[in-house]
């Protein structure tokens, strides 16, 4: 079962050709207010959902028993790459020439790769990183037109800043925004598309919470540009890449498929937390995980969100209305026979996600971590919030 999530998760992916850089599409303005309409927008949906079958186990769960792994040969018919080094972005980028997913992966030290199923890695860039404390190459992305144009874009920390480069296959990473500051802690910072047209970038504190509430300080905010690094049409406030302030130590960043909703979780002094995404000063978050579990990456789901956690297997997964509120705790899923701990994750459909481990960061590696791999949803549940 898990072999055909794989392969309808490739059938709704397209391969596109290399092009140079190409001006992006506008991005559309920034809009917070949800639509509730039943197709509130577009989703990438595969021909035929996944459906389990009658008295199959939940999903989000190997429903099958496989060999463990021989060295860098992983037998899991999920797991599209493996031997990697703390993977830090993943995100599918067309069909193999198998019909499975291709992707890239991101890995903490500097590497951009191409990863394709029982293909070894291909090297698209190698970025010069300070890995030090909490930062690296810590964040990944994809343009919004990459079928045409190829483009990446990463979050990095070097020797004196942290900042976004612009990738190309074969050329030179171009930085589009730089001068992020960069401490002594507080270094790590997300990408994603807001699916509109525009990057999303959440940044660290750098180890200063008042730069996380200076309003002229690209610290500890969630910023919205375009593809050249200026501030995004439509933003919140015109010529102003923020939207939001007051982050700490941000690991994911996520966005619904009809673009109503946007997620960031955060790792603050007292807790793990998730944020909705909304103008100005950060509130109360809409969850919190006051055990540290390291939430990181995340998938929006119509009705659910779902979280990887990198300091305990698996994931963790709440039920959510329409609206984007809760209506359950936290349900834990693969914290038994699955990958690991887990970094990044980018929603596939609303069946299954595309995650990386981080299994060599701290974890119980085997022979083929770190590795990426395709996780079918979870059910969950639960009951009302407290």
């Amino acid at each position: 079962m898990v072999r055909s999530v794989v392969l309808l998760a490739a059938a709704c992916l397209l391969a596109g050709g290399c092009a140079s850089f190409p001006d992006e599409p506008a991005p559309t303005a920034w809009s917070a207010q949800p639509q509730l309409t039943p197709q509130a927008g577009p989703r990438p949906e595969l021909p035929g959902e996944f459906q389990p079958s009658p008295g199959e186990p939940g999903r989000g769960q190997p429903q099958q028993s496989v060999p463990p792994p021989q060295g860098c040969k992983d037998y899991h018919p999920a797991v599209i790459a493996t031997c990697l080094n703390t993977v830090t972005g993943v995100a599918p980028i067309g069909a193999d020439a198998q019909g499975g997913v291709a992707a890239y992966a991101a890995e903490r030290g500097g590497r951009l790769l191409k990863v394709t199923k029982d293909v070894d890695p291909v090297v698209v860039a190698q970025v010069e990183v300070d890995a030090s404390s909490d930062g690296g190459l810590t964040g990944l992305a994809l343009s919004a037109t990459f079928a045409e144009d190829q483009l990446a874009y990463v979050y990095v920390t070097t020797a004196t800043d942290n900042r976004v480069l612009r990738i190309a296959p074969g050329d030179t990473p171009k930085p589009i925004l730089t001068g992020i500051p960069k401490g002594p802690s507080g270094n790590r910072g997300v990408l994603a598309s807001d699916r509109k047209g525009a990057l999303l970038v959440a940044t660290g504190d750098a180890g200063n919470p008042a730069l996380a509430a200076d309003p002229s300080s690209l610290a500890g905010k969630v910023l919205r540009i375009d593809g050249s690094g200026q501030p995004a049409q439509g933003n919140p406030t015109a010529g102003s890449a923020v939207v939001s302030t007051g982050l700490r130590l941000p690991g994911g960043l996520c966005v619904s498929a009809d673009t109503q909703k946007i997620w960031v979780t955060d790792w603050t002094a007292n807790a793990d937390v998730l944020h909705r995404v909304v103008p100005g000063k950060l509130g109360e978050p809409a969850w919190a995980w006051p055990d540290k579990p390291g939430v990181l990456g995340c998938s929006s789901y119509t009705d659910m969100l779902t979280v990887a956690t990198s300091k305990t297997p698996g994931l963790q997964s709440l039920q959510m209305n329409p609206t984007g509120a809760f209506t359950g705790k936290p349900e834990p899923s693969m914290q038994e026979g699955g990958f690991g701990r887990l970094g990044p994750m980018e929603m596939l459909n609303e069946s299954a996600s595309l995650v990386g481990t981080v299994n060599k960061a701290g974890g119980q590696p085997v022979s083929s971590d770190d590795r990426v791999a395709i996780v079918v949803r979870p059910d969950g549940g639960g009951g009302t919030k407290d």
